[in-house]
């Protein structure tokens, strides 16, 4: 199987877990559309995601894609009950600013998936990566820390493990 053929079956399954994540299926017809979409997204765009041999076996990477899809489901709740204390809260604790994180990954598909990942968490927002020098830039909520290791090891390092084994 060539690199090209893989690349695209990884992206068909991964965007139709996304698909089911995000819709309530309430009969076949909506995943009928599910699989056109991701046979549409994998046809245009799969062969960018891979492009390059692993070291690990595709099943560990697919194991590891689903780890990551689970954990990030995880945050995204953790973020989601955290943005909403700060909203119903009487004092509104936010602290918000820009900070500095660093990142090991260096392929455009890893950091794309890492900065969404950070985008879609309630609470943060990516605003510029800087990929010459391994940084993120990202607007958080609330400001815990302005050390650069803790705030790579609390935004971009609950993600950047599993994002390795998938990516790099």
């Amino acid at each position: 199987m060539t690199l090209q053929t893989r690349s695209r079956i990884f992206v068909f399954v991964f965007s139709f877990f996304i698909w089911v994540a995000l819709t309530s299926i309430k009969d076949g017809q909506e995943v009928v559309a599910g699989l056109i979409v991701a046979f549409i997204v994998s046809s245009l765009a799969g062969e960018f995601l891979i492009t390059s041999e692993k070291k690990q076996h595709v099943v560990r990477r697919y194991c590891s894609a689903l780890k990551y899809f689970i954990k990030f489901l995880w945050e995204m709740t953790k973020a989601n009950l955290h943005v909403a204390f700060i909203v119903i809260h009487p004092y509104l604790p936010i602290r918000p600013g820009i900070v500095k994180i660093k990142t090991r990954l260096t392929k455009d598909s890893a950091l794309t998936v890492l900065t969404n990942s950070i985008t879609l968490t309630p609470g943060t927002l990516t605003v510029d990566i800087n990929p010459e020098k391994n940084e993120i830039y990202v607007h958080c909520i609330e400001v815990l820390s302005s050390d650069i290791k803790e705030n790579t090891r609390t935004i971009g390092g609950k993600f950047e493990k599993l994002l390795t084994e998938v990516f790099e």
